[in-house]
């Protein structure tokens, strides 16, 4: 037998209403179960009520009996006792003999009867014959049954006996839960008002058809698909239940309201690769009817200023088929680079039945240059392919599990007006696991080559550069690789990076983290680069904030000691 006592504050409690104080009630002879329904009865007694001793005394011996009677004891022994020169009022309970099912009647008429759901619900519910009456599981099963039936379009289900008969001389109950579920109503004909896109282009994202089964869910995917286009800055799908009990089929109305037609947003944010970062961009959810979309953006910092441009047509499945068109300009004023490039490219994007997302592209790269010695303009055709997956489960903003793989393929040869014949091999992959509610794990191995025939003409964008916030910390952003015969930093024809990472929740969602990385940009052999330290998370309604002093094991003495911050996704 366990002994449980938690405090409270009673007045009036002890010998009289003058020297009543801080109080403890402490309950004995539960545990388990029992104790902790008890626990959960108690707690809705106001303060208010602590003022009149008896009261008290039985307002407790009532919530007591409550809580035992729903796990199905209904022959408690209940006493109290004050230890003399002890402000504590001592409740000894005997639960007494349990309450069983001696008959359980449980029938589902109507076209539920033989449905697989309904009858996986009850055989779940717990509630058989032999087992302790529990008015828990009778109230879930009750709700799961109407809840169900809602769910899955048997909107005139209805109970016709819902019952618990209990004999407590004979410490026996039946449970009786007859319900009739009626018809199972189907979707209907669908009418979409508000739209500012081709109808058909809406309708197509509709994942059920006139006359399927109705089921929430459906519903569900729908709004969420058509909010996910960001066509639209509001979303509402309903059934139309005005014409329950004139036909099966019930008509859905799809209510749209359009989004506004350009957007700005504006950013300030600090690296330490790059600084102090501004951000300037500007959004064209719809450019048309057919729902082709716009976008652009402008970043700049001291060591890069970089400017985008998109556009993107919708096919026939407009989530997840589409071509997209980009340009983009970057100038690099960092360490031993300084350039100026041009991309110019043409995508078509595929999300696969298997998760993966597929994207063949080509682009057409042009790059002013000064990278150590050379000083050079380069320019490549890279056709390519990019497969990439990203599976999450979140709780509000907190990864707790997830993982993210990606690997792309691109080959320049002169024959298509590349400078010099290269394959381009790029792949990576990080995972995070949660443990219990305060230990997450973060894995991260990312790799890259450049196979080239003449390494002298590759651009220094294709050249491999390792160290920095999401590289190996404890180093400088990009300061890892091969040099020249002058030492400046010449970039690197392959890399291989890894992360491990420990996290530990100190409160709420700030946690502590202790990380280890290592890794090469190199030509022929790795020398492998490793950083270790420790930092802060705070997961914040915008995104991870991470903040870390890290120490470069191979660095120069005095210069070991970092300081990473980022914001921004975790995978």
């Amino acid at each position: 037998m366990r002994r449980t006592s938690f405090p409270a504050f009673i007045c009036a409690m002890l010998f009289s209403a003058s020297s009543f104080a801080k109080a403890e009630l402490d309950i004995q002879g539960l545990d388990g179960a029992l104790e902790s329904n008890v626990q959960a009865y108690l707690s809705s007694i106001s303060p208010e009520d602590y003022s009149v001793k008896l009261r008290f005394q039985s307002q407790i011996e009532q919530k007591i009996t409550e809580a035992l009677n729903a796990l199905g004891y209904y022959h408690p022994d209940i006493s109290f006792s004050v230890p003399e020169g002890e402000d504590k009022l001592i409740v000894q309970v005997i639960p007494g003999v349990v309450t069983k099912i001696v008959k359980v009647d449980i029938q589902i008429t109507g076209e539920a009867k033989q449905d697989k759901d309904f009858i996986r619900l009850v055989n779940q519910s717990g509630l058989k014959v032999g087992v302790p009456l529990n008015h828990g599981k009778y109230d879930a099963l009750k709700s799961g049954l109407g809840n169900l039936a809602m769910k899955k379009g048997y909107f005139n289900g209805k109970f016709l006996k819902s019952q618990i008969g209990v004999a407590p001389e004979l410490n026996e109950a039946i449970i009786t839960l007859h319900f009739d579920s009626g018809i199972r109503y189907q979707f209907g004909q669908t009418t979409i008002t508000g739209s500012q896109i081709e109808l058909d282009r809406v309708a197509s994202l509709q994942p059920y058809k006139m006359g399927d089964s109705y089921d929430v869910s459906d519903v569900a995917r729908f709004n969420q698909a058509l909010s996910n286009t960001e066509w639209f800055s509001s979303v509402l799908v309903e059934p139309d239940l005005s014409q329950l009990d004139t036909e099966r089929q019930l008509p859905m109305k799809v209510t749209l309201a359009p989004q506004s037609r350009n957007q700005l947003e504006t950013g300030l944010g600090y690296s330490t690769d790059v600084g102090i970062k501004g951000t300037l961009s500007w959004k064209k959810p719809w450019v048309n009817k057919l729902g082709h979309s716009f976008d652009s953006s402008f970043s700049i910092s001291e060591p890069e200023q970089v400017i985008t441009l998109g556009y993107k047509i919708p096919l026939e499945d407009v989530l997840h088929q589409y071509y997209r068109f980009s340009y983009g300009m970057k100038h690099v004023d960092s360490r031993d680079t300084q350039s100026i490039e041009s991309n110019l490219a043409i995508e078509r994007h595929w999300l696969m039945d298997d998760g993966w997302h597929r994207t063949i592209f080509a682009r057409y790269l042009i790059e002013n240059y000064e990278q150590g010695e050379l000083d050079d303009i380069g320019q490549f055709v890279l056709p390519g392919v990019t497969y990439t997956r990203t599976r999450t489960r979140a709780k509000g903003t907190l990864l707790t599990w997830g993982d993210k793989e990606t690997i792309t393929l691109e080959y320049g040869d002169p024959s298509l007006f590349s400078e010099t014949q290269v394959l381009r091999v790029l792949a990576g992959t990080s995972w995070i696991r949660s443990y219990g509610q305060n230990h997450r794990g973060l894995f991260r191995l990312d790799g890259g080559a450049n196979l080239v025939q003449n390494f002298d003409r590759i651009s220094p964008s294709l050249r491999f550069f390792a160290g920095g916030d999401n590289s190996i910390r404890g180093y400088g952003y990009e300061s890892i690789s091969p040099t020249d015969s002058s030492g400046a930093l010449a970039g690197a024809k392959y890399i291989a990076t890894g992360s491990l990472e420990y996290q530990y929740r100190i409160t709420g969602n700030w946690w502590g983290a202790v990380f280890v990385d290592s890794g090469d940009a190199f030509d022929t052999l790795p020398d492998w680069k490793t950083g270790t330290g420790f930092g802060i998370r705070w997961i914040s309604p915008v995104g991870p904030l991470r903040l870390d002093l890290a120490w470069g094991l191979q660095e120069d003495p005095g210069d070991q000691f970092r300081i990473h911050f980022t914001l921004g996704p975790e995978l």
